[in-house]
């Protein structure tokens, strides 16, 4: 085998988490020779359309428990890796590359430039500046390891590697992860996170692009409930609170196939008594306007008037001569509005799955196999998932940084 061939780190994945991992590398062993292997003919595709083409960097969560508390699967394990390479060092990072950061009023942190292309330059430049190879459209086939070794059988040329990163990104398949499963490790199969709910041949979605900003929502018949902003699609409800419900029910939602009734407190109250005492106030201060005037909570006109409507309320009825019969079907439509859910949405481009390589075959302190000596990995082909707002590339820096050390 030619010396060109032989490397001593390879990296299987050229996403996020592959591009931290190898820049690590570099930074902790700068003689060390490293290719990023990548099987399509572009990297770094899920940071270019992140957070709607402006990549979502991380969030702005500087203590370690609540930074942990974001990641539905590898809350308790993220901890080892977070106190090496956390918020903070990532800020830092980009910041010493140029690149700064600005957070946004949910905590949500970008670069200033609202561009997530800003992301991928800074990357390609840092590793054309470290010496850091890339191979394009070339699959791993096969992997097999003798004396110490790793042999790779790609598409188009063979490999040599004294340690392999595997940083491959999540499979939306268990299949997908069988070559792992195959190395020895333990395979969480994978399900969907961070979807969004379809409500199909419900009137509500007529109201597309109506948001509330402080909606709870609850799984009828499960402990899973989550406040925060809804929005109305054309298919049912997305929003912040949405894919935050999904991803912590994500194992649940498979189980049930994805139909279920969800409960939405649209202004979210502590409990019943509450809404009813904030109505009846709001009812004695607004007794001469129209009920089309006067919206409770504030809510978005559009959805008040849809309340009306389906609760066959006459719109320009005076708030002081609604029937008590009316006045309890109203409280129940704010406190418990109820809808059938059947059917999911995810976006392919940007999907998260909850499950992968089990937890219990990695050292999480150093992100290498407890199966295979040095073979490790990052991101997402882990069985590791955050919440939406940042918290997935985060643990991409993280364990990128952490894996690409090579600690034993």
């Amino acid at each position: 085998m030619s010396s060109n061939n032989k490397y001593d780190v390879l990296i299987i994945g050229g996403g996020a988490a592959g591009f931290f991992a190898a820049i690590s590398v570099k930074v902790h062993h700068p003689n060390y020779k490293v290719a990023i292997v990548e099987k399509t003919s572009k990297v770094l595709a899920k940071v270019k359309i992140s957070g709607g083409g402006r990549c979502n960097v991380s969030h702005n969560c500087f203590e370690l428990k609540k930074l942990c508390s974001h990641y539905p699967r590898g809350e308790k394990e993220l901890r080892a890796v977070f106190k090496q390479f956390a918020v903070k060092d990532t800020i830092e990072w980009f910041e010493s590359k140029g690149v700064a950061l600005k957070t946004e009023d949910d905590g949500r942190m970008f670069p200033v430039s609202n561009n997530s292309q800003t992301i991928i330059d800074c990357l390609m430049k840092e590793t054309n500046k470290l010496g850091i190879e890339i191979l394009l459209q070339t699959s791993v086939l096969e992997i097999k390891k003798s004396n110490n070794q790793f042999f790779l059988t790609t598409t188009n040329q063979q490999l040599l590697t004294n340690k392999l990163i595997i940083a491959t990104g999540g499979s939306p398949k268990v299949s997908g992860l069988q070559w792992l499963a195959d190395l020895g490790h333990t395979i969480v199969p994978p399900v969907p996170s961070l979807f969004t709910f379809n409500i199909p041949k419900n009137s509500i979605t007529q109201l597309m692009g109506v948001s509330v900003p402080q909606a709870n929502v609850r799984i009828v018949g499960a402990k899973l409930n989550y406040t925060g902003a809804l929005l109305i699609t054309h298919w049912g409800m997305s929003g912040p609170v949405i894919l935050k419900l999904s991803a912590w029910g994500a194992r649940w939602f498979a189980e049930n196939k994805y139909q279920y009734t969800i409960a939405i407190n649209w202004h979210y109250a502590k409990n019943e008594e509450e809404v009813r005492a904030y109505l009846t106030d709001f009812k004695a201060n607004n007794k001469l306007k129209l009920l089309a005037n006067a919206r409770p909570y504030n809510l978005p006109k559009r959805l008040w008037l849809f309340f009306l409507e389906r609760l066959e309320l006459t719109a320009n009825l005076q708030w002081g001569n609604i029937k008590k019969h009316d006045f309890n079907r109203l409280i129940n439509t704010l406190y418990n509005d109820e809808y059938e859910v059947n059917g999911k949405t995810t976006f392919k481009e940007e999907f998260v799955t909850a499950g992968g390589v089990s937890l219990k075959s990695v050292d999480m302190a150093t992100m290498q196999s407890k199966v295979i000596a040095n073979v490790y990995f990052a991101g997402e082909v882990l069985d590791i998932d955050g919440i939406t707002g940042g918290f997935n590339f985060q643990a991409a820096w993280s364990g990128g940084w952490v894996a690409g050390a090579l600690n034993y």
